[in-house]
């Protein structure tokens, strides 16, 4: 599987939430499995954008066919565009689904990882993180991917953030200890997303 993740910018926040909902197009699209967004809880004017294929091969013949007309309609109302792609290496919890309808907040945490620290950022992942995230009330599912240049995407999605906010306080920085998080981290950047229900495909 591949995840998109896509963060800009928005100047033009009615314009863009319009074109956002054209972006149902998508479905039908050979390999396509679906997509969801929202606003930064952090950076109201921050958008970000999730989307799932099934393959590089399905999303490269979109991307040369049907992407330029439906990215069209929003031209204009965002800048600073960043679009990233990763591949799907193991579920934060058992059973992802790339479905939005149960979730109010997605969490995203971009990690760009010391070369030799690459599989024991990865172990922790799975040893620390997942069972930590998977046991937290609210915590619905997530998926953990990899780019080239060492680089890694969690996302997970949440009930409610009031839930999420039970996972935070002092558990986070206990299980950093645990996990050598310092040592394999080169830079992290994270954000809580309010998913909105009108941007799902």
């Amino acid at each position: 599987m591949l995840v998109k993740w896509i963060r800009c910018s928005v100047s033009d926040r009615r314009g863009f939430e319009q074109g956002q909902r054209k972006w149902a197009g998508l479905l039908g699209e050979p390999g396509f499995m679906g997509q969801g967004g929202g606003w930064s809880r952090v950076r109201p004017e921050v958008a970000h954008v999730v989307a799932f294929w099934e393959n590089r091969v399905f999303y490269d013949s979109f991307m040369a066919r049907g992407h330029d007309a439906l990215a069209a309609q929003q031209s204009g109302t965002y800048k600073d565009l960043q679009v990233k792609l990763f591949e799907y290496r193991f579920d934060v919890k058992t059973g992802f689904e790339p479905r939005f309808t149960d979730a109010d907040v997605l969490r995203v945490a971009h990690s760009r990882v010391h070369e030799d620290r690459v599989e024991h950022f990865a172990l922790m992942q799975q040893r620390v993180w997942n069972p930590a995230m998977a046991g937290s009330p609210g915590m619905l599912r997530g998926v953990f991917g990899e780019a080239p240049g060492h680089e890694f995407l969690v996302l997970s999605m949440w009930q409610s953030s009031a839930e999420r906010g039970k996972y935070r306080p002092g558990s986070v920085d206990r299980l950093s200890q645990r996990a050598g998080t310092e040592e394999d981290v080169a830079a992290l950047a994270g954000d809580v997303v309010r998913l909105e229900p009108s941007w799902t495909v």
